[in-house]
């Protein structure tokens, strides 16, 4: 991490809060409701997720596991999801989920009428809607944790589950 924080502060806290408190709580407040108010399925909500991680190189989000109601995805999927094209291990929500999470990371102007067909097979438009938020605010936020350094010292509270 590159930048100063103050003795003595929490290293998230200080950025998100006290730096920009005009910006970061709402940030924040966004970042945590992703988990908090998702209706995605738990497989299709992580595939999105750690797709997005790898994606960014964010070191927390990579190692970071959703937890709903005492549940987690097995320890190997994360190797699952960066396979999503070959693997077995996903089913087509969950293979949807992270490729549209590829595309919206770096191709997200070759999302055609071919994908959308696809996704609306097995996706309501509100699921979409949901998905699409949630792909947003980690695409946003993990890669601003990344770029400052604050990946390596990132921790989300407690009742989020972290595995």
């Amino acid at each position: 991490m590159f930048l100063d924080i103050p003795d003595g502060k929490d290293p998230i806290q200080y950025v998100w809060g006290e730096m920009v408190p005009g910006i970061g709580p709402a940030a924040a407040k966004l970042s945590l409701s992703v988990y908090s108010d998702s209706t995605l399925g738990l497989r299709e909500f992580e595939a999105a997720r750690l797709r997005i991680a790898q994606i960014n190189g964010c070191l927390f989000c990579q190692d970071w596991r959703t937890e709903r109601e005492g549940q987690k995805v097995e320890e190997t999927f994360h190797t699952a999801v960066e396979q999503w094209r070959t693997t077995a291990d996903l089913d087509d929500r969950a293979r949807l989920a992270a490729e549209y999470a590829e595309l919206y990371a770096t191709d997200h102007h070759s999302i055609d009428d071919a994908f959308w067909e696809r996704m609306r097979r097995h996706y309501t438009d509100k699921e979409i809607v949901e998905l699409s938020m949630c792909l947003g605010s980690w695409l946003a936020f993990g890669r601003l944790n990344r770029v400052l350094g604050l990946d390596s010292v990132c921790v989300l509270p407690s009742h989020m589950g972290q595995g």
